[in-house]
């Protein structure tokens, strides 16, 4: 079943459940989520107590703190707790409003209009309102602003601010997405004339300026971030931490080791197969689910022997994504198709449709024969430094790609020189690690709608796909939305800009002292928000 969408006519109230159908149209991976809580971070826990500081170990930092023009999700799943956006990306795939109180959309759905929520507070301590609102999603959408979100926004025509409590959002097309467009990653609200100040951006390292339950006390690199209760938060009472602590560990071992001394509370398994070596631990509690994020390699179409499309296909075809994931993860995963483990149920067309999706290297020496490469060809692969998986990933592929003639360079690289080549569309042939909010529309269309509505990240420029993504973010009927996403999906195999790998399995490992924590699946840490520490 595909995610419930939103009946146009209703108005969506902060507190009256999950949106659209409800409980019975979710798909299975969100069956257990809580959906009637007043507050879309999680459900109260009425034994929790106030005071303390939880301290979470985390492999990869990120460059910086700037919620607009830094992309990649180490940086999103640490600052949702510091910014928010009108709504909020539930676990069910749903968007729930959380700076906004209600909505409402016109019948012909351009026009989208937010009643804002009273008695929000910034962390620099003005007071919320309307035209701030109007101000950061004006910024957002601005492409000579520089944000990565710019695109999310295109079909914003205008924004108004009739009253300080009120937005109306208008469109030049329908988006059946722009509720999820307007939650955590770029949708995020910050006092209007923020970035008048030349050294604005500079300083979200430093200050945070947003509205979330924590704000930001220190951001010492390869050190930690610290945050501290934001005492104005417009949820009364929460959240029940004093602060958190972000330990920045070199590698996963590390983390291993500050959960056995019981150094850390709480940590995100960056290779979820090390949890076999906690089993057994006292005091420790582990838990497991889907995720919304995707191992991946990237093909950038317009790089060298990749810009040949059956050479991209003769890759696809002799990867055994099986054998990658196990040597990546110890298979503590879910080999994917073309969407995410956790969308695959509502949104994903069956891998068993998609003929690039099996492995076949006779075909792919055809392939390469076909495109004049028969006797091979030498081929940068490149992967991040501090993602763990990806090395053994690298050597995997590497003696998979050899039989067919692909004679693979590893090359290992930071982050923020990733990133940079990930902003300027030269990707090359490159792992990628990234999750997704739970909608079609923000996992594919950014990163591979063509330019200037898209920014086509991988160079892959393809009219179908244009017209597909196009189909499902106008498209407001969910089995058309469907039908379009399900046709993109086919493209994608048949053209290879990218191959989604797999997703890993979201391993959580706590201590017992951490009462009330919830993972959400795209990874990030909006769990903290209701998290609590027992005596």
């Amino acid at each position: 079943m595909p995610h419930p969408m939103i009946d146009r006519r209703t108005a969506l109230l902060a507190g009256a459940g999950l949106l659209g159908t409800g409980l019975s149209g979710m798909p299975a991976w969100a069956q257990g989520a809580a959906g009637g809580e007043a507050d879309p971070y999680g459900a109260d826990d009425p034994q929790a107590r106030r005071g303390g500081i939880l301290t979470i170990a985390i492999a990869n930092e990120p460059p910086n703190l700037d919620p607009f023009h830094q992309a990649g999700d180490a940086r999103t799943a640490v600052t949702v707790l510091m910014y928010q956006g009108l709504m909020f990306e539930h676990a069910s795939g749903t968007a729930k409003p959380l700076l906004a109180e209600s909505m409402a959309i016109s019948d012909d759905g351009l026009a989208y209009t937010f009643n804002i929520r009273r008695g929000v507070r910034f962390h620099t301590g003005q007071p919320m309102t309307s035209a701030d609102v109007k101000y950061s999603y004006d910024y957002v959408r601005n492409p000579s602003n520089g944000s990565p979100g710019a695109a999310d926004f295109g079909v914003i025509s205008e924004i108004e601010a009739p009253d300080d409590h009120t937005v109306v959002i208008r469109l030049s097309e329908p988006n059946a997405s722009l509720p999820m467009t307007l939650t955590n990653r770029f949708g995020c609200v910050v006092p209007r004339d923020t970035f008048a100040n030349p050294q604005a951006r500079a300083r979200l390292s430093q200050q945070s300026v947003g509205t979330g339950p924590f704000m930001l006390q220190e951001f010492r690199p390869q050190s930690h971030i610290r945050m501290a209760r934001f005492p104005n938060y417009w949820r009364q009472g929460q959240p029940y931490l004093d602060g958190v602590l972000f330990s920045v560990q070199p590698n996963a071992a590390s983390v291993l080791v500050a959960l056995r001394s019981r150094r850390v509370d709480l940590a995100l398994l960056a290779r979820p197969q090390d949890a076999e070596q906690l089993q057994g631990q006292a005091g420790i509690n582990i838990t497991s689910a889907l995720s919304l994020r995707q191992c991946s390699l990237d093909l950038d179409c317009n790089h060298a022997q990749l810009k040949d499309q059956r050479v991209r296909q003769a890759i696809a075809l002799a990867i055994d994504k099986n054998a990658v994931m196990q040597a990546s993860i110890g298979g503590k995963g879910k080999v994917l198709g073309t969407i995410p483990a956790a969308m695959q149920e509502s949104w994903g067309a069956p891998i068993e449709s998609l003929p690039f999706q099996k492995t076949d290297p006779a075909r792919a020496k055809a392939l390469l024969a076909e495109a004049g490469l028969g006797d091979g060809f030498a081929l940068d692969l490149i992967s991040i430094i501090g993602f763990e998986w990806m090395d053994p990933a690298a050597v995997t592929i590497a003696q998979q790609l050899a039989p067919i003639g692909i004679r693979l360079n590893l090359q290992r690289v930071e982050l923020g020189v990733w990133l940079n080549a990930f902003r300027t569309r030269n990707m090359r042939f490159t792992f990628n690690d990234w999750g997704t909010q739970p909608d079609p529309h923000l996992l594919y269309y950014r990163h591979f709608r063509g330019t200037p509505r898209g920014a086509d990240f991988r160079n892959w420029n393809n009219a179908e796909a244009n017209r597909l993504m196009d189909t499902g973010m106008a498209t407001p009927d969910p089995a058309k939305r469907r039908e379009a996403y399900l046709g993109l999906q086919k493209v994608m195999d048949e053209t290879v800009p990218t191959l989604m790998l797999f997703s890993p399995d979201l391993v959580t490992v706590s201590q017992q002292r951490v009462r009330n924590y919830v993972q959400h699946p795209t990874g990030w840490w909006f769990g903290l928000a209701k998290a609590w520490i027992a005596a």
